[in-house]
C-alpha cells in the first residue's frame, strides 16, 4: 500500500524527470553536467519547480511589529525612504539540485534521441559473482532460516509423535526443526565494452575543441554504460606521434607540432590486439580531429589501416570533425571516399556546442 507522503515523493520525481526531460537537449548542447558527476548520480539544476512558501496576510491584523508609526517611517540608520525601490510583487525563480542516476539519465538520453538498444557481441573476460538459493539445509544461520519450512518440519514432528492437538493447533518449532536457505556461488560470464578515445591535441585544436569532445564523450560513456555490465575506457592523444595517457591529461594537452592522425591509429591497434580480442570484447573507437592530416601519403595509410586492422576488429568506430578556425576539414571527405557503405564507420560533422545533440544520434543510431 502506498501511502500519501509516499505518492507525493512519487509524483515529485516525475515532475522533475519532467523537467530534465524538457530541458535535456540544453543539458547536452552545454555540457554542465560534467563537473556535477558523482559516482553513480549526476546533479541537475533544475528551475521553474514551484516550492511551498509562506504568503502575507493582510494588514491590521496584529501581531509582531505592530505599533505606533506611520508608513515609511524610519525603523533605524539606513536608506532614505524616498530613495528605496519598491518592493516587487512577482514571485522569484527557483532553482533546486536534484539528484539522477546516471542510468536514470541514459534512459532520457535514449528516449529523447531514439536510439535502439545494443545487442553486444561474445562473452567479456570479467566474470560477476552471483549468490544464488539452490535448496534447504539443516544448519545455517538465522538470517538464512526459512520460516515456512520450519514451521512444516515442526508440525510434521508433532504429526507424527502424537503432539499435536487439532482443537488447540500450537506449533511450537524446537533447534532441530529449524530449517535454513542453501545457497552456491555461481560464477556468470558479462558482456564487456571497451572504448578508446583518440584526440588530436595540434595546435590547431583550440580548448572550444576540446571542451565539445569532452562533453560528447560524458554522453557516450553514459550510454554505454547503461548498455554493458563493464566498461574499460582508453585514451589516445596525437600531433605528430600518438600515446597513451590518463584522462586529465586527454582534456587538457596541448601541443604546437603538426599531424599525422596514422599514429593514433596504429596505438589503438596495438592496445586491441594485446588487451581486447575482438572475440570476446565490444569495442569502439572515437577519433576526434579538425581535419588537418600532415599528408595525402598518410591519409591513404589511415584508410589503410581502417580496412585491415580497425574496423573488422571493433563494433563501431566513430570520427567526430571538430570545426576549427584553422583546421582544413579535408579528413572527413576522405574517409566518406573511401567508405561510403561502410556501416562500421560512422563520421559526424561538430560545428559547435549546439551540433552535439545531432552528433549523438549519428554516432548512437545504429544500436552496434
Amino acid at each position: 500500500m502506498i501511502t500519501g507522503i509516499k505518492r507525493d515523493h512519487l509524483r515529485f520525481k516525475q515532475i522533475v524527470k519532467g523537467k530534465i526531460k524538457q530541458n535535456l537537449k540544453k543539458y547536452i548542447s552545454q555540457g554542465e553536467l560534467i563537473g556535477r558527476q558523482g559516482k553513480d548520480y549526476v546533479s541537475i539544476p533544475v528551475n521553474q519547480i514551484d516550492l511551498p512558501r509562506f504568503k502575507f496576510g493582510k494588514r491590521q491584523q496584529g501581531g509582531v511589529g505592530q505599533g505606533e508609526g506611520a508608513p515609511g517611517t524610519p525603523l533605524g540608520p539606513g536608506e532614505d525612504p524616498a530613495q528605496q525601490q519598491q518592493a516587487g510583487n512577482t514571485p522569484g525563480q527557483h532553482a533546486m539540485e536534484v539528484e539522477v542516476t546516471l542510468a536514470e539519465l541514459a534512459q532520457m538520453l535514449g528516449d529523447e534521441l531514439a536510439l535502439p538498444r545494443i545487442e553486444p557481441k561474445g562473452q567479456g573476460s570479467i566474470n560477476s559473482s552471483k549468490y544464488k538459493f539452490t535448496g534447504i539445509n539443516n544448519v545455517g544461520p538465522n538470517s538464512l532460516r526459512h520460516a515456512k519450512r520450519t514451521f512444516k518440519q515442526a508440525l510434521k514432528r508433532q504429526i507424527t509423535t502424537g503432539m499435536y492437538d487439532p482443537n488447540d493447533p500450537v506449533i511450537i518449532p524446537t533447534k532441530r526443526d529449524a530449517r535454513y536457505k542453501a545457497w552456491k556461488k555461481v560464477e556468470k560470464p558479462e558482456n564487456n565494452a571497451v572504448i578508446i578515445y583518440m584526440m588530436d591535441v595540434s595546435g590547431s585544436m583550440g580548448d572550444e575543441q576540446k571542451e565539445i569532445v569532452r562533453t560528447e564523450s560524458f554522453w557516450i560513456d553514459t550510454w554505454l554504460r547503461s548498455q554493458y555490465n563493464s566498461i574499460d575506457i582508453r585514451y589516445i592523444i596525437h600531433d605528430a606521434s600518438a600515446r597513451e595517457v590518463d584522462q586529465d591529461t586527454f582534456y587538457h594537452t596541448r601541443e604546437s607540432g603538426g599531424t599525422l592522425i596514422s599514429s593514433a591509429y596504429k596505438l589503438c591497434n596495438e592496445i586491441i590486439d594485446k588487451e581486447y580480442p575482438s572475440s570476446e570484447w565490444n569495442i569502439y573507437a572515437l577519433h576526434f580531429s579538425d581535419g588537418d592530416n600532415w599528408s595525402g601519403e598518410d591519409t591513404k595509410l589511415c584508410v589503410e589501416l581502417l580496412k585491415v586492422e580497425l574496423l573488422p576488429k571493433v563494433n563501431q568506430f566513430c570520427y567526430g570533425q571538430v570545426e576549427s578556425r584553422y583546421g582544413s576539414g579535408q579528413f572527413i571527405k576522405d574517409l566518406l571516399e573511401h567508405f561510403k557503405d561502410e556501416e562500421r564507420l560512422v563520421t559526424s560533422k561538430i560545428e559547435s556546442k549546439e551540433a552535439i545533440y545531432r552528433s549523438l544520434k549519428e554516432f548512437l543510431g545504429k544500436g552496434r
